[in-house]
């Protein structure tokens, strides 16, 4: 029933070098969140522009399928590639990416019949540790798109977006770290030292 999307599309300017690639405790970043989603998922995918970088992963690679479009064209992909109704986006920077979050999201989202569910922080929405109903969003992303919309969330207007209350975000994710996604070598430093 659900998929799992981790998104490998990023330039990884700040961190000089391919952030999904670079060891984190010994093995690549994406490894590493590959690994902690897969045991809830029915089918992993990664989305990448770089497909040949990531075979060892032995997974489906996607690429952009409307190439140019930033985010939002990120987020179609996830979504239009996943083959089950209810699809987990996840960025491949993050290296606490939540198993217990997506397993709530999933109950919250079949209970309450919504076609997202997010989290909003004090950054805004996260809309890259998410979760997603494709058969309502995937339309809904693909309008914002060819009406020339750059905004991840340029098309929520046309859903059912369920937001989280801090309580509940609490209990979906006790550590708080879920979100936090490594940009620089000192980020990715700390977040090594928090994982040990």
């Amino acid at each position: 029933m659900l998929s799992v999307v981790i998104q490998a599309g990023g330039q990884s300017s700040r961190m000089g070098e391919d952030k999904a690639l670079k060891p984190f405790l010994g093995k690549p970043l994406i490894q590493r969140v590959v690994e902690r989603l897969s045991p809830i998922t029915d089918e992993m995918i990664v989305t990448t522009n770089r497909p040949v970088d990531y075979e060892f992963l032995k997974l489906r690679l996607v690429t952009d399928l409307k190439p140019g479009r930033g985010a939002l064209g990120g987020l179609y992909t996830a979504i239009a590639s996943a083959s089950h109704p209810f699809v987990a986006v996840a960025a491949c920077d993050m290296p606490f990416a939540s198993q217990n979050f997506f397993e709530s999201a999933y109950r919250l989202i079949v209970k309450e019949e919504a076609d997202v569910i997010i989290a909003r922080t004090e950054e805004g929405y996260e809309p890259f540790h998410a979760l997603y109903r494709r058969e309502t969003c995937l339309p809904a992303i693909e309008a914002a798109i060819n009406e020339d919309k750059w905004k991840v969330i340029a098309w929520f207007p046309q859903a059912k977006v369920r937001e989280l209350s801090p309580d509940e975000l609490k209990s979906f994710d006790p550590s708080g770290l879920c979100f936090w996604n490594v940009n620089t070598p000192e980020e990715f430093g700390k977040a090594e030292q928090l994982a040990k």
